[in-house]
């Protein structure tokens, strides 16, 4: 795949997040996908992003920076939200938070194999 069409894949990917078209996710994530060094699977990584939603009913991933290096493609995703309770361990509780998440993915066959994410906590920290 080349730089382009790796990008074109993750905005697709990003598109499906935000319309939370998880009939559609296992186009873009691996069946054995690892997250954050743990098995995961597509299911359990479905679940996770639905209840991410259910969490942040105003959730919506904005790219903000991203570089395609195939098979890599790294992302700096800002949020502007606001958690409904507990996030990230946070006492949040419907306060509007901004920050981001820095994300790495490896892809396979034009899917996401392996992903590594860390958000920015210490900015949610910060505003409540």
């Amino acid at each position: 795949m080349t730089r382009t069409e790796l990008s074109g894949v993750y905005r697709s990917y990003v598109a499906c997040l935000n319309g939370q078209d998880w009939t559609r996710l296992d186009q873009f994530v691996d069946d054995k996908v690892i997250y954050n060094g743990q098995q995961f699977g597509v299911e359990r990584y479905r679940r996770m992003l639905e209840n991410d939603f259910f969490e942040i009913p105003d959730l919506h991933f904005t790219i903000e920076l991203m570089i395609s290096e195939p098979p890599y493609v790294a992302s700096r995703l800002g949020f502007n939200c606001t958690p409904k309770g507990m996030f990230l361990g946070l006492h949040v509780a419907g306060r509007r938070v901004s920050f981001t998440e820095n994300v790495f993915y490896r892809f396979q066959r034009r899917k996401i194999e392996q992903v590594w994410s860390v958000i920015d906590k210490a900015a949610i920290q910060a505003q409540i």
